[in-house]
């Protein structure tokens, strides 16, 4: 968690790289459109790698050379300035920062006794949101003072720190393995059926989750008049509940007679009905209502999936899963953002938000068919 924390936190170009690129780099609207969607590309192949390669390596040894070579990556970044090698640079630093994130999870599943899964899953979210915080913080004074040449130094030093540090506190040589799962017959994560159709659903989550990381904060100005500060504060009050209620939440919830997947239908349909409600009403509080909504479904869905997701890929290759697990919000990262801002763009904030609850609602039924086929076998 310690080693995430440092990682996430140093990932601060990434809140600033449309400015940088457009500032900085002169690019057009157009470019930077082209160069994150070379960003979503490279994050889907580097989970599917990732996942492969912890197979074949085992999880240490992916998640060191993943830290050690993306902040070489980072600072090499600096350097570039023409469009297509910014595309390139771009794409392959994805490809190896996130062949981090399959090999975290199956070391995550062989540090922890499996009774803790959930809330160690818990403990990294409260890292990778911590980093969050305080990176894009730390990165605005960074470059406030030094300019984005520091930023990328600093942003690079902290993942080789990092990688350094996990060289140091988790050395299978000196760490006792809680949970090594040993499969003689793996089976392939593409060959089971309910594991897809979870997969299928994760999709659709991120799909109507991101909305409050692109298309929401458009609504917060455009349509209800909010400045830059008080947006900032509505999204930083996310991080601040989920940094304080999550942990205990998710102890809470571990002892109620519910399966993982009946936590994730609630948590789907929180964030589904946070949308809903923003068309009810002019008034602004309606806003906090809503955000307040998305933060609990996203507390009480994200543990719980990442934990089945751990769970089922114990049947297989471990890698494999869980890489699956990465990719399903890389490629509803890649689809998600634009299809919200070009429905916004035709059609309005209602029809969008009503949109964006009716795919909400097509998660929670696959969630209800999935729970059915797996209480048959």
């Amino acid at each position: 968690a310690l080693i995430t924390l440092i990682n996430r936190a140093g990932t601060m170009v990434i809140p600033f790289l449309s400015l940088y690129l457009t500032q900085d780099l002169s690019f057009s609207l157009e470019k930077v459109g082209i160069i994150m969607t070379c960003f979503g590309l490279g994050s889907l192949v580097g989970s599917w790698l990732g996942g492969k390669l912890t197979d074949l390596f085992g999880p240490y040894k992916v998640m060191f050379f993943s830290l050690h070579l993306s902040g070489l990556m980072f600072i090499f970044l600096q350097f570039i300035t023409s469009f297509e090698t910014v595309c390139l640079a771009v794409f392959i630093l994805m490809i190896i920062a996130d062949a981090f994130r399959p090999a975290t999870f199956v070391a995550l599943s062989t540090y922890s006794k499996p009774e803790n899964k959930t809330r160690s899953v818990t403990l990294i979210r409260l890292a990778i949101n911590l980093g969050f915080s305080a990176g894009p913080a730390l990165g605005g004074l960074i470059i406030a003072y030094i300019g984005y040449d520091g930023l990328f130094w600093v942003d690079g030093l902290s993942c080789i720190v990092a990688a350094w540090f996990l060289l140091a506190v988790l050395n299978p040589k000196k760490v006792t393995i809680l949970d090594a799962v040993q499969n003689n017959s793996p089976r392939s994560a593409y060959k089971d059926g309910p594991y897809l159709i979870f997969i299928l659903t994760m999709v659709i989550f991120g799909f109507v989750f991101v909305q409050y990381f692109s298309t929401i904060p458009l609504f917060y100005s455009e349509a209800r008049g909010l400045t830059e500060s008080q947006i900032g504060l509505l999204l930083a009050m996310n991080g601040f509940i989920i940094f304080i209620f999550e942990m205990p939440l998710i102890k809470y919830l571990e002892t109620r007679p519910l399966s993982k997947i009946s936590h994730m239908i609630t948590g789907l349909a929180l964030v589904s009905i946070s949308l809903i409600i923003l068309n009810m009403t002019s008034w602004t509080g309606i806003l906090v209502i809503g955000m307040l909504l998305m933060t609990l479904g996203e507390m009480i869905a994200f543990p719980f999936s990442n934990a089945f997701a751990m769970d089922r890929a114990r049947r297989g290759s471990q890698g494999e899963y869980m890489a699956l697990y990465s990719i399903a919000f890389s490629a509803s990262h890649i689809f998600a953002h634009n299809s919200g801002f070009l429905s916004i763009a035709n059609f309005g904030y209602s029809f969008t938000w009503y949109a964006a609850s009716i795919i909400g609602l097509v998660g929670i039924l696959l969630l209800l068919f999935l729970k059915k086929i797996l209480a048959k076998n």
